[in-house]
């Protein structure tokens, strides 16, 4: 029954918090905190620093530990892949190529 009753729990405060994420906006003076030109420029940055953080711990982290592996070799070559201005199919593809060669090879 302690399961459910944290199911439950999780899944209204997920959705009272998306619900506030839709409302605030509307609200005069979040409105006026929103439109600056210093937080709307943070608000459009923070996907993007939330992916960079999200593609560092993947690629660098194994549990507790910071590692230097297949992920890291993989991450260096679509990196050289997007410099070089290939397509995305393609950076993908040479990202998992080179991890499955460094993984084979070492």
């Amino acid at each position: 029954m302690t399961l459910w009753i944290a199911i439950v729990v999780a899944a209204v405060g997920s959705y009272l918090i998306k619900v506030t994420g839709l409302l605030l906006p509307g609200v005069p003076r979040v409105n006026a905190v929103l439109e600056r030109p210093r937080v709307r420029r943070a608000i459009e940055l923070l996907p993007v620093a939330l992916l960079a953080a999200l593609l560092a711990v993947e690629a660098f982290a194994s549990g507790q530990r910071l590692v230097i592996d297949a992920r890291t070799a993989g991450l260096a070559a679509a990196v050289i892949a997007l410099a070089l201005r290939a397509p995305f199919i393609v950076i993908v593809v040479v990202a998992a190529v080179v991890a499955a060669l460094v993984r084979l090879l070492f």
